[in-house]
C-alpha cells in the first residue's frame, strides 16, 4: 500500500498519484520534455510513469502528483536505487510552464527531501539535462553535487546529496 501524501503551496495541492493520475501525468512529463526538445521514451526511460505502481509503490518509493483548481501541473516521485545503501533516486520532477517561477520546484524538492530522510533514507542521486538550466540551477543551489555515472540517455548531468539521518533532528 502506497503511502499517503497530502501538503499545499499557495494554492497548489501536492498529493499521491492516483490510478486515475496516469494519462495526465504521462501528458505533463512528454509535454515538459517536449518543450526542451528532449525525447520522451515510453518504453525506456519514461516507463516509470506509465508503471508507477511497479516501479514506485512496489519498491518502496513514492510519486506524486501537483494540482490546481482539479488541474494537473507537476510530477514528482522517488524510489529506491542500486547506486548505495539507503539510496533513492530523485525522478520526473517536472512542472508545466504555468506553475513554473513561483517557488514550487524548491518547495516541491524540499518536501521530497523531508519524506526521504524521514523513511530512512540517505542518499539522493539524480540525473538531469544540461539544457534544463532551471532544473540545474534549483539543484546546485539545494546542495546537490556533481557525480558521474549517467545510465538515461537523453541526459548527460549526475548530481548526488547526501542526507543527515532523520535520526539526528528530532522533532519538536
Amino acid at each position: 500500500m502506497p503511502l499517503d501524501h497530502r501538503s499545499t503551496f499557495g494554492s497548489y495541492l501536492i498529493r499521491s498519484w492516483q490510478p486515475g493520475d496516469r494519462a495526465a501525468a504521462v501528458a505533463i512529463i512528454a509535454e515538459v520534455l517536449k518543450e526542451y526538445r528532449l525525447t520522451y521514451e515510453p518504453t525506456d526511460s519514461d516507463r516509470d510513469a506509465l508503471e508507477v505502481e511497479a516501479c514506485y509503490w512496489n519498491t518502496g518509493g513514492e510519486f506524486w502528483i501537483v494540482e490546481i483548481n482539479g488541474v494537473l501541473v507537476g510530477t514528482a516521485g522517488y524510489r529506491p536505487t542500486q547506486r548505495g545503501e539507503g539510496a533513492v533516486e530523485l525522478r520526473k520532477m517536472y512542472l508545466l510552464p504555468q506553475a513554473r517561477g513561483q517557488g514550487l520546484g524548491r518547495y516541491l524538492l524540499s518536501t521530497l527531501e523531508f519524506a526521504i530522510q524521514q523513511r530512512g533514507f540517505t542518499d539522493i542521486w539524480l540525473e538531469t539535462a544540461s539544457v534544463l538550466e532551471e532544473a540545474v540551477g534549483l539543484y546546485e543551489a539545494s546542495g546537490y553535487e556533481a557525480a558521474s555515472g549517467v545510465e538515461t540517455a537523453r541526459c548527460d548531468r549526475v548530481y548526488r546529496k547526501r542526507l543527515p539521518s532523520a535520526a539526528s533532528h528530532p522533532v519538536g
